[in-house]
């Protein structure tokens, strides 16, 4: 297979780069916040992002009739690498997984009201699927949503909402007919994160950021604001996640922290020696290269058909999302290995090796093989639908 760029497709990749560039800002792109700088977080961010909106970059492999350009999902897949590459916010949910959930299901008021909020920046999500006890299992959802005149009325509670502190609207899942299976029994919901009888709790998280739990008590939801037909969420949200391995998952910031690691052991010492002569290093580090070319081969290969029309790749997202968030994991954990216990020393702290960078990206890692379905979860897809094996194998 081709891994290249086409002539047509390395021009936009230049565009981009050069573009960020320009509008480089520091309190927008700040790698040190690891997988979080893809949120649109803060007043400067938001701004950020209605730049990249400006510049037509949002959803173009939409549909025309829906304001996108309906060019080939490479294109996304270039320009969300590079903001990650620059530790800039990201397309994220809001193009790849509910604009597209919305165009594939959604009804016309949901799809007029969204879908241009979504082309110009000017709105942003929460995903609320986890629950207490439903993680990454997650037709086992129990919010509740009761039938009322006019609409639907939730109770219950969400868990690990990353961005229920600061985004307009919830998308989240809840169970519309606790009498049939649960796979068929949950839908899909849009509500305003401002709406009465929403709470909102943070809950701090091992690495730098923060997520949330949130709890509903009556809080209704009118007819128009059910995502597709009743009783089909889990279908959707499934569609959704394909999607979520993604767009929430980039390999650049993983490929710049193996660059880092190899550059800092080509030149560091260790009882006067060098590092790059020790065999074990140098094995760590070969494994690591190695293991960063088969991610970035996942990714082209496989996710792009993700980023275009049609049903997203279930598989496919599932085995680059298996491999890079433990390429991820492992790239900090053997970077700590190698830095010995100066590597314990956090970012700022003086004679830190690599500035601390790796103490700092290993704590916020963690969270990255249980986002968006946890490792069991990608291998129990791959063996079943791969492999053929049975579910109690």
């Amino acid at each position: 297979m081709d891994f290249d760029f086409s002539p047509e497709e390395q021009k936009f990749a230049e565009e981009v780069e050069q573009w960020l560039v320009e509008n480089h800002d520091p309190v927008v792109m700040d790698p040190t916040r690891e997988n979080f700088t893809q949120l649109a977080d803060t007043p400067e961010r938001r701004d950020f992002m209605k730049k990249l909106a400006a510049q037509g970059w949002l959803g173009m492999s939409w549909p025309k009739e829906y304001g996108g350009q309906e060019i080939e999902g490479v294109y996304e897949f270039i320009l969300n690498e590079a903001l990650a590459r620059h530790a800039a916010p990201q397309i994220g949910k809001g193009v790849g997984i509910i604009g597209k959930t919305l165009i594939r299901h959604g009804n016309d008021t949901l799809k007029a009201e969204f879908l241009p909020k979504i082309l110009t920046a000017e709105v942003e999500f929460a995903v609320g699927y986890s629950e207490p006890q439903a993680g990454s299992d997650a037709a086992n959802m129990q919010l509740k949503a009761e039938k009322v005149e006019g609409g639907w009325k939730l109770n219950g509670q969400k868990m690990w909402t990353t961005s229920a502190h600061f985004a307009d609207w919830y998308w989240l899942g809840a169970r519309t007919d606790p009498d049939k299976p649960k796979h068929d029994g949950l839908s899909l919901f849009l509500i305003p994160m401002d709406h009465p009888g929403l709470e909102v709790q943070s809950l701090p998280t091992i690495g730098k950021d923060t997520t949330n739990q949130v709890f509903f008590e009556d809080v209704f939801v009118p007819d128009d604001y059910l995502v597709g037909e009743r009783g089909r969420g889990f279908q959707y949200i499934s569609e959704a996640l394909d999607l979520e391995r993604f767009t929430m998952f980039t390999l650049s910031p993983i490929s710049e922290r193996s660059r880092l690691l190899t550059d800092w052991v080509k030149v560091a010492k260790r009882d006067d020696k060098p590092l790059k002569d020790d065999p074990n290093v140098r094995r760590l580090v070969a494994h690591i290269a190695t293991d960063t070319a088969v991610a970035k081969g996942l990714s082209v290969r496989f996710v792009c058909a993700a980023m275009s029309g049609g049903k997203p790749p279930t598989i496919q997202s599932s085995q680059y999302k298996l491999f890079t968030t433990t390429l991820s994991q492992r790239v900090c954990r053997d970077a700590l290995d190698i830095t010995g216990a100066a590597g314990q020393l956090r970012e700022g702290q003086e004679d830190a090796p690599l500035k601390g960078r790796f103490e700092g990206a290993y704590r916020a890692t963690v969270n990255e093989t249980v986002g968006g379905g946890s490792s069991e979860i990608q291998k129990n897809i791959i063996a079943r639908r791969e492999l053929g094996l049975p579910k109690n194998f």
